[in-house]
């Protein structure tokens, strides 16, 4: 008769489960579309061993979105050779019915959005099913939250700064998440 392995023993035999951090498990199911009208896995095709800057937004809003906006220009200009790379920028519709992925492309047309920067969106169930998982889900739009969710997946570090900040102080919080060594 085999002898069977203990159960955790069989699981870090399993390399992929192995190296995935919670991040893996926790953003496992959310599926989005992007301004490109391509379907993301928020998780394995955003996330994944990168650091990323996340933000709950609306492209019509007249009111906090702009500082939020400028702010993610100013944090691509200032990691402008790690955008795309190890740092990816995440802005999550909170009105997926009027920010389809022709407006949310229009959108970062207008904002100057280079690669390395997802505007998502989705159904209304898949946009709040990864609003709540991020902690930015409001029952209407104006309501949306003002704070960006920073993570490094490598590391396991997540942060949180408030949007409205002065640019160089969101970018302290962006640097010491990106730059985290995980020690």
């Amino acid at each position: 008769m085999r002898k069977l392995l203990p159960l955790f023993l069989l699981l870090l035999a399993v390399p992929s489960f192995a190296q995935q951090g919670p991040a893996a498990t926790y953003f496992k199911d959310i599926v989005l579309t992007d301004q490109h009208g391509k379907r993301v896995r928020l998780y394995e095709d955003v996330m994944k061993g990168h650091t990323v800057v996340m933000n709950s937004f609306f492209a019509t809003c007249t009111g906090s979105c702009p500082v939020m906006t400028k702010t993610y220009l100013a944090l691509q200009e200032r990691y402008a050779d790690r955008l795309g790379k190890d740092l990816r920028l995440v802005s999550i519709t909170v009105d997926p019915q009027t920010d389809t992925p022709s407006a949310l492309l229009e959108y970062a047309r207008r904002a100057k959005a280079k690669n390395g920067w997802f505007l998502l969106t989705g159904s209304k169930e898949e946009v709040e099913l990864a609003l709540k998982k991020i902690g930015q889900y409001a029952e209407n739009r104006e309501a949306h939250k003002n704070v960006m969710i920073i993570g490094n997946d490598r590391t396991g570090l997540w942060k949180k700064a408030f949007a409205l900040a002065k640019t160089n102080e969101v970018a302290a919080v962006v640097d010491s998440v990106l730059n985290d060594k995980g020690l």
